[in-house]
């Protein structure tokens, strides 16, 4: 049996950072944009002028916790509160796990072959930066 996995390619990552670089500035959030493979490693990462230099790892982790789940992190962030089934999942897998907005899942033929991370605003702002990065893909 032959089993292949389809990646997000460098190409396909710059394209998708050079996007939400361009959301993040139409909108005025500063932010850090990383890309992950379809084995949730980093691809490429940029950090904006003026980005949160905190944000940098928390960008990359969103971006591993859309592919490691492949889910967008807003959607896990939601079931992931006290009561919900995924109470607790930010503990794991070394507390790279994030639960806010900004991590979203990318896609090719229903196969999910990367992701990409968005930090340096609001929930809000990541995540309007994220759906941008995600649709130049």
């Amino acid at each position: 049996m032959t089993i292949s996995q389809l990646s997000v390619s460098l190409e396909d990552a710059s394209r998708v950072i050079a996007a939400g670089q361009a959301k993040a500035g139409e909108i005025g959030s500063p932010s850090n944009v990383a890309v992950v493979d379809a084995g949730g490693n980093l691809v490429s990462h940029i950090r904006m002028d003026h980005a949160w230099v905190g944000s940098i790892d928390i960008s990359i982790n969103k971006a591993f916790t859309a592919r490691a789940f492949d889910i967008a992190t807003k959607d896990l962030g939601e079931n992931a509160q006290p009561g919900q089934q995924f109470y607790g999942i930010q503990d794991s897998n070394h507390g790279r796990v994030m639960i806010f907005a900004g991590g979203i899942p990318l896609r090719h033929d229903g196969q999910v072959v990367g992701a990409v991370g968005v930090s340096g605003g609001s929930g809000e702002q990541d995540q309007t930066v994220a759906e941008a990065a995600a649709a130049a893909f």
